[in-house]
């Protein structure tokens, strides 16, 4: 079976690299469940993301904790964190920045001077992302996609790291502005956050409800975090489970000859190959902080859901017979066969 990989490096380095991945990701999970209680898979795939390089959307009801758990990641990882409030009045300066006229006070003589916005940043909290105009939204799929912003015609570049934590209420939809087709497709994950189970949110009553307070201690920094990236992409991949990615994505279009019936029942339109690269990394990911050194097919599975859920378009058909696009996607999962090694 031949193998995929990102690149090569000293048997000795790379092991290191690798110990010390499993270090941070162990700080970094111990320093936020200093102040999050329960929500693993939600804060799984954050991770992931973070590793990746990827975008976040976080769907999820008032008062889940959606913010709180991406400043404590922000503050683990010791990177600079902005959060933006969006509302319908949010105007595209109010996010990138804008010109101002300033006066030399020795000379006298005006000049434009750049006065970055709070996009500038490592993680950037995007409150309530629907609630926002398209314009506003377009210049922050500028940033997502390009990793730079254009202000008068002047193009700034962002340093990386760069990540976009997304957040969206599903119930309250009135006075909205959903989010377009291209804009969803940059987000690594949908990341749907539920509510806690009875013994969780008594154990979150002990940690709001009184005088005690968690410290956050930074355990790593954004030049490591952009070193621990390129790790990531250096995880090989079997030839036959990244067939397997390939598979999955292609049933989830009702135009393919691969697609189950359901498939072409339900579904207006599939996944793209943008689909099947973020499976791909993000499973890559997820194998090495399972502490493994190569991708699996379980890793394939574990991922294909968040990542395709904003993907995949079903039809009204689908709406009339009260199927989600996760159970469409489940489903898929149960029947397309794991390629032969």
């Amino acid at each position: 079976m031949s193998n995929i990989t990102g690149g090569s490096l000293d048997a000795a380095e790379l092991k290191g690299r690798v110990e010390r991945f499993k270090e941070i990701h162990a700080a970094i999970m111990e320093q936020v469940r200093r102040v999050i209680v329960g929500q693993d898979e939600v804060l799984d795939q954050v991770m992931v993301a973070l590793f990746v390089g990827g975008h976040c959307l976080i769907t999820g009801l008032p008062g889940t904790a959606k913010t709180l758990l991406v400043r404590t990641i922000a503050q683990a990882l010791g990177l600079v964190f902005k959060r933006i409030q969006f509302t319908p009045d949010l105007m595209p300066s109010d996010m990138t920045g804008t010109d101002i006229i300033e006066e030399d006070q020795t000379t006298g003589r005006r000049a434009w001077t750049f006065v970055p916005g709070p996009i500038f940043t490592n993680v950037l909290l995007a409150d309530e992302i629907n609630r926002t105009p398209p314009k506003t939204q377009s210049a922050l799929l500028e940033a997502m996609q390009e990793f730079s912003c254009t202000v008068r015609g002047n193009n700034y570049k962002i340093a990386p790291p760069f990540f976009v934590l997304a957040t969206q209420n599903p119930i309250e939809l009135e006075g909205t502005y959903p989010l377009p087709e291209a804009q969803l497709d940059r987000f690594l994950f949908n990341t749907v956050l539920d509510y806690l189970s009875a013994d969780d949110e008594l154990k979150v009553l002990g940690l709001t409800t009184t005088t005690s307070k968690a410290d956050v201690v930074a355990v790593t920094s954004a030049e490591e975090i952009i070193s621990l990236q390129q790790l990531v992409r250096m995880v090989p991949i079997g030839e036959s489970v990244a067939r397997y990615a390939v598979n999955i994505v292609r049933a989830t279009r009702p135009t393919d000859a691969t697609a189950p019936d359901f498939v072409k029942k339900y579904v207006n339109f599939g996944a793209s190959v943008r689909g099947v690269q973020n499976i791909v990394l993000a499973s890559k990911a997820r194998a090495l902080m399972k502490g493994r050194y190569c991708v699996a097919y379980e890793d394939i599975q574990s991922m294909s859901v968040p990542v395709l859920r904003h993907r995949v378009l079903l039809n009204f058909h689908a709406e009339s017979d009260k199927q989600t696009t996760d159970d469409v996607l489940k489903r898929l999962l149960e029947v397309v066969p794991k390629p032969k090694d």
